[in-house]
């Protein structure tokens, strides 16, 4: 009979969250490991962050008024692999780490800041933490894996109660039974076994699980008879399997997924038996019903994700909303956000369902760690659903004391209801309390300042996050087509690491080309365009390029160093190359090897320091053509070469992982020498802090990309701190701004400048927004303070090298009184086309100062000597809507509002972050839209339909009765795209057809024909979501080169 049963979830509904109702904001890590990447109580949700050795904590309570808060705990100096909330204590996590140190944190609750210390402190193991567990039953139990070990640990005398053996490779997964009384592991040499570990530390049973030895992971049901494995077979397909444990041989039932890299996650929820399978990597999350009395594994629905799944994992059964019939409640974690999808069961009447919600285990444990070693199987006990039975009893772990939060922040603490919808659970954050100062808690400086909850003021914030930088907003912007140098063929992309690609100053541009004899073409940047089709004038190196540098004190001279051992100086005439070139103006000779390296002086003219590969460093007194000064002491390649700001020293970083200062004045070993980046494939290195500092930016022992920050009058001990930033080829390069304090890195082949304000204490580094390109570029520099547009609050102006084009990146900063001279952002800076002293002056002995010079423009006031005003109210009056009015008159009221919406420049709109637009097309564009009336795109649209539909409510109150508008106001949302198209019954994207459907349902729901505005309001709503599809296809199809759909 069971065979032919009907499953009460055969109707079971997935349905992602809403976009208001993401937790958006947030930057999650995407590191390959075992683990999840996300874990959720009843009260917070714990993920990995993109900063290795850093989680972000958000609330999971019931805010109504408040956004949600994400803030940020430094746990490890490494990644963090796993992590886990204890099942009956909502407040304790378990992190491990690749640093093989597992910790337990007290997180906090409203009110109270983040914990600095871990309360207890598991290892150090042999190799790096894999997966971790909290035990199901007893408090102060967890397993742990870390290679071939894995180790059930008594929390409370922070030593191991037994050791599992006989594994033959490093295992994958480790989990507990529903009962706790066996432990399952998968283990990349393909065996799954099974474990009593108070009986013996070897397996009672194993098997071989899966043919593929890639990721394997493991889930129980609510038996110990009964797990569900995932893995892959022969073929790379994605495998399920049923087992029992009481016939191991063999799988009771197994299914395959396709192909694919990533692996499975099993959420198997052992109450309903329902298991979710979401691919990492993937768009999609995979349901079905897992039934061993059968056995089968029934497949019960699909849902298809807005966006890749980086982790996943399953609300707690005590937090579900189970009036509205939700089921399961999975925590999907994409690179930006955390998006709920609910899995419902329809049911028509409004009530409790017990067979849809069985009692579910409780939070209080049945036992502690000595009795449940001792032998006792004691389950916790069971606890209603049913919100008339609530609240349970609570339960506090005494394995780490909970803080007591202080007197003048204390708050009542909010009890989450279990009859709430899931998306008013989750609301958007417009600011999160995210300290950018938390990514030097990952180096030496482990530290953390972030807190979770409110406060009444920014300053009070500021006390509980640290300190952030006033650059956090910097938005960096391609400037317009007209100011760009398209048209580049032939260049070389294959130039030494150890190089820029190209070189940048006020006048002009240095490319090298791929064309033989070493070329370099010279591009004028006052004289913007397509370049000519013919070949351009170059200067003929005759040795390929190595790396080239423009004088700071003489626009026209360029250094190039050849492949050939010998730096040439060449003399462009103004005006540009009319001819091409093959006579430098001086040639260096001394370098046994070929250069890789050229660094003019800061301060004076005509020095020049080069480094090769016959390990040395000499410096060139330009003006005599003759060698001054050699450096010695490195024992491979060096990587990098940095002057000091006052060019008194020499700083590099070499390939056999030291950093070293010299003064080249004084001797030529190295003054100061200390550890620098393990990894081998690359380094940079600059002064910061005004010559206090050095900024390394290197690759770990894992190939990752870090930051590291060194004292330079203390470079035995180590760097302060170390920043670990992603994984790719490229060595980051940086590019410093001693004005502002900011650095921006990034490598060539790469999409994303990392933007961060260094500081010579703790925190060290302030993160602030990143600039991010359309595509790769092959080099980026940084251009002179002058080029900088003052008055639009532009603090960087750089040149990006695309493989066709050169663009200048403008890096501004929004401030709303751009009519004053932003003082606070531009200091007095440094005269540098000017030298302080000559090459002479400077090998005798001599040093210099620069001379500074102020960037205000004539006639502008600075904003610090500008008198306050006070601010006005912007939005009209409700009590302008109180007059009786007809419906047609407030449609067009709402429409009119619309339309100047958008006509308001203060406000940022979609396409201001469009490339090659200039404003007379748009403002034709927003002219169609004008007169269309209904093509209205983007946040503005959103932001107008919300301030009006508000505004309608509020006079319908008044009057006492609820219109159409508080109707629409209370039934506004976002609409995915899918209902967009049901909405407009659209099958296909078509613009025509989306105009033709939207004219008619328009019309026929008009008031005047027994229609509603509601109605109207949907179909508006349903036509900007599907204009904006197009928009962002035709934006898509123009970049590969097609026309536009629209």
């Amino acid at each position: 009979m069971n065979r032919f049963k009907v499953s009460k979830f055969r109707h079971t509904e997935a349905r992602p969250a809403r976009r208001e109702a993401w937790i958006s904001d947030i930057r999650a890590g995407t590191t390959a490991s075992y683990g999840h990447h996300i874990k959720s109580s009843c009260s917070l949700i714990a993920f990995n962050s993109d900063r290795p050795g850093v989680l972000g904590i958000i609330s999971l309570e019931d805010h109504r008024k408040d956004k949600k808060h994400v803030a940020y705990l430094g746990c490890h100096s490494d990644l963090v692999t796993d992590l886990d909330f204890s099942p009956f204590d909502d407040f304790l996590l378990a992190s491990g780490s690749a640093d093989r140190t597992v910790k337990l944190w007290r997180l906090p609750g409203p009110g109270q800041v983040l914990p600095s210390e871990p309360g207890v402190v598991l290892g150090p193991e042999e190799l790096p933490v894999e997966v971790l567990q909290f035990h199901p039953t007893s408090d102060g139990i967890l397993v742990s894996t870390a290679g071939r070990a894995v180790k059930v640990w008594d929390i409370a005398k922070h030593q191991p109660l037994t050791e599992l053996q006989a594994h033959g490779d490093v295992v994958q997964s480790a989990v507990w039974s529903r009962d706790g009384a066996l432990v399952g592991t998968a283990c990349k040499d393909k065996q799954l076994r099974i474990f009593d570990p108070r009986v013996r530390a070897e397996a009672s049973q194993s098997t071989k699980a899966h043919e593929n030895s890639k990721d394997s992971q493991l889930a129980w049901t609510s038996t110990q008879e009964h797990l569900v494995s995932t893995g892959f077979n022969q073929m790379r397909e994605r495998e399920v399997k049923l087992w029992d444990t009481r016939l191991f041989s063999s799988a009771l039932a197994s299914l395959t997924l396709g192909t694919s890299s990533g692996s499975l996650i099993p959420l198997l929820d052992p109450d309903s038996g329902l298991l979710i399978l979401a691919g990492k990597g993937e768009s999609q999350l995979y349901c079905y019903e897992v039934t061993p009395q059968q056995p089968s594994l029934s497949p019960v629905t699909q849902c298809v994700l807005e966006s890749v799944l980086r982790g996943a994992a399953l609300l707690p059964r005590r937090a579900l909303a189970v009036m509205g019939c939700e089921v399961l409640r999975v925590l999907q974690l994409s690179d930006i956000a955390i998006i709920p999808v609910s899995y419902h069961v329809p049911r028509k009447s409004v009530e409790f369902h017990e067979d849809l919600f069985p009692d579910t285990s409780g939070c209080v444990p049945a036992s502690d760690a000595h009795v449940w070693w001792a032998g006792s199987n004691q389950q916790v006990q069971k606890v209603s659903l049913n919100p008339a039975h609530r609240p349970h009893p609570s339960f506090i772990s005494c394995m780490i004391p909970p803080m007591e939060p202080p007197t003048d922040m204390a708050q009542p603490v909010e009890t989450l209801r279990a009859d709430t919808d899931p998306s008013e659970d989750f609301s958007s954050p417009t600011s999160s309390l995210t300290s950018p100062s938390t990514p030097s808690s990952l180096g030496l400086s482990l530290s953390s300042t972030s807190g979770i909850g409110t406060s009444p003021s920014q300053r009070s914030l500021q006390s509980l996050l640290g300190p952030s930088s006033k650059f956090r907003h910097a938005q960096g912007t391609i400037l317009h087509r007209d100011s760009h140098i398209t048209n580049l063929k032939g260049l070389n992309l294959t130039t030494p690491g150890e190089s820029d690609g190209f070189c940048a100053n006020r006048l002009h541009v240095a490319v090298p080309l791929l064309s033989s004899g070493g070329q370099v073409a010279v591009l004028e940047l006052q004289k913007p365009g397509r370049l000519p089709d013919t070949t351009l004038p170059t200067l003929q190196n005759g040795s390929a390029v190595m790396d080239l540098a423009w004088d700071p004190f003489d626009p026209y001279r360029l250094a190039v160093a050849g492949e050939d051992a010998r730096i040439r100086l060449w003399r462009v005439p103004p005006g540009g190359l009319k001819d091409i070139l093959t006579t430098p103006e001086t040639v260096l000779t001394g370098h046994t090897e070929k250069i890789y390296s050229l660094r003019f002086h800061p301060l004076a003219a005509d020095l020049l320091a080069s480094t090769s590969y016959d390990l040395t460093i000499r410096i060139w007194d330009l003006q005599a053509g003759a060698e001054r000064l050699r450096l010695q002491g490195h024992q491979d390649q060096i990587f990098g070469l940095a002057w000091s700001p006052d060019g008194q020293q020499l700083a590099t970083v070499c390939k056999d992982g030291h950093v070293r200062v010299y003064e080249p004045r004084s001797s030529p070993v190295p003054l100061r020498k200390g550890p620098g980046p393990e990894g081998g494939r690359g380094a940079r290195i600059v002064w910061v802090c005004d010559g206090r500092c050095l900024l390394v930016s290197g690759f770990d022992s894992r190939s990752e990309r870090q930051l590291q920050l060194y004292t330079a009058d203390a470079l035995t001990g180590g760097p302060s701190a170390v920043l670990g930033l992603d994984v790719a080829p490229s060595t980051l390069l940086p590019s410093y701004d001693p004005d502002t304090g900011l650095v921006l890195l990034t490598g060539k082949g790469d999409t994303r400048v990392f933007l961060y304000e260094v500081l010579p204490e703790a925190p060290f580094f302030l993160e602030c927004n990143s600039f991010t390109s359309p595509d790769p570029h092959k080099g980026f520099v940084l251009l002179p303070k002058t080029e900088c547009d003052v008055q639009e609050v532009e603090f960087a102006r750089c040149l990006r090298l695309r493989q066709t084009s050169l663009e200048p990146v403008a890096f501004r900063l929004p401030r709303v009184r751009k009519e004053f001279f932003q003082d606070d952002v531009f200091p007095d800076t440094a005269v540098s086309w000017e030298p302080a002293l000559s090459a002479k002056a400077w090998l005798g002995g001599t040093n210099g100062q620069p001379q500074l010079l102020s960037l205000k423009p004539p006639g502008m006031t600075p904003v610090s000597q500008a008198s306050r005003e006070v601010p006005t109210r912007r939005a009209p009056s409700s009590a302008q809507y109180l007059e009786e009015k007809s419906d047609q008159q407030k449609k067009e009221e709402l429409l009119n509002a619309m339309v100047a919406k958008l006509g308001n420049w203060e406000d940022p709109l979609p396409q201001d972050s469009f490339e090659g637009v200039d404003e007379d097309e748009w403002a034709k564009y927003l002219a169609q839209i004008i007169v269309m009336g209904v093509q209205v795109v983007g946040r503005a649209f959103a932001r107008a339909l919300r301030q009006e539909f508000a505004a309608s409510r509020a006079a319908a109150d008044a009057r006492g009765r609820a219109g159409h508008q508080s109707a629409a106001a209370s039934n506004l949302s976002g609409l995915s795209l899918q209902e967009a198209q049901q909405i407009l019954n659209i099958s296909k994207l078509n613009p025509e057809e989306v105009q033709k459907n939207y004219e008619h349902l328009f019309k026929v729901n008009d008031k005047s024909v027994g229609g509603s505005f509601y109605l109207q309001s949907k179909v508006v709503r349903a036509k900007e979501r599907l204009d904006e599809e197009l928009r962002i296809q035709a934006q898509e199809d123009t970049q590969k080169g097609q026309m536009p759909k629209t």
